[in-house]
């Protein structure tokens, strides 16, 4: 059982909530994909006060665990601040960490991600940093306060799947306790099995599902794609090897002469 801050989710799949075709869309992606968190940007859904107040409206009716995100900031002092204002508009300590560090890849920037964790930690808040597989930072993040890493497999919105798996083979191995989720860069249901069965603990997505020619069908192939991937880990599966292996034994099969 894997805990994130002390709560048992009833499913691994955490979903996005921007640029749905509609309100209905989401809604129904959420419904058959079976996720139990939904991220939200803090500085769109409050850039409206009528339109901020709808969307939540929808969030709450989805009866899933709220994550509010930083996504756009620079700065730890803008993520801060920004975190700040998602706690009273959605009234939970969950943060989704975001701060981004190059234009072009959305990498984030370490040094202020560290700075924000850290203050956040302090604050009560709890951190879900968006990272990358960088080991030296998980430690710095963990040694801020974090309880969960949220390493990416590849730039937000690529959908390029995993780019260096051992990379994050190597972070799960360092840190085997800690509850991981992969969060950006998958594009196909077959990754986030990859990435389950690589031993993290969750996926968070939301393009792949959202600019997908039906999105509610593939959220559902997602959330199934993360069971299979979470109970293909758990069933303990066969090592691979260099020789064939018949399945079939060879004694007490009859041979002719």
């Amino acid at each position: 059982m894997t805990l994130f801050y002390g709560t048992e989710l009833p499913t691994r799949l955490m979903l996005g909530t921007s640029q749905y075709p509609s309100p209905a869309i989401l809604a129904d992606a959420f419904r058959r994909s079976k996720a139990s968190v939904a991220t939200v940007s803090v500085r769109r859904e409050a850039a409206g006060e009528a339109a901020g107040e709808g969307f939540w409206r929808l969030v709450r009716e989805l009866d899933v665990q709220v994550l509010p995100n930083t996504a756009g900031c620079h700065s730890a002092d803008e993520a801060i601040t920004t975190a700040r204002m998602a706690r009273e508009l959605f009234e939970t300590d969950w943060i989704k960490l975001e701060v981004i560090g190059h234009a072009d890849t959305l990498q984030p920037d370490p040094f202020e991600l560290v700075t924000a964790a850290r203050q956040l930690s302090q604050d009560g808040f709890k951190v879900f940093p968006y990272t990358t597989e960088d080991i030296v930072l998980a430690d710095r993040l963990l040694d801020a306060g974090c309880e969960v890493l949220m390493p990416w497999g590849a730039p937000i919105g690529t959908g390029l799947g995993i780019i260096n798996r051992y990379g994050l083979e190597s972070l799960r191995a360092q840190y085997p306790d800690v509850p991981m989720v992969i969060d950006a860069g998958l594009g196909l249901p077959s990754q986030a099995a990859d990435v389950m069965e690589m031993g993290y603990d969750a996926v968070l997505l939301n393009t792949a599902v959202a600019k997908a020619g039906d999105p509610a069908a593939m959220a559902e192939a997602f959330g199934m794609a993360v069971t299979a991937g979470q109970m293909a880990r758990i069933a303990d599966p066969m090592e691979p090897r260099d020789m064939a292996a018949p399945s079939t034994p060879l004694i007490g099969k009859a041979f002719l002469e």
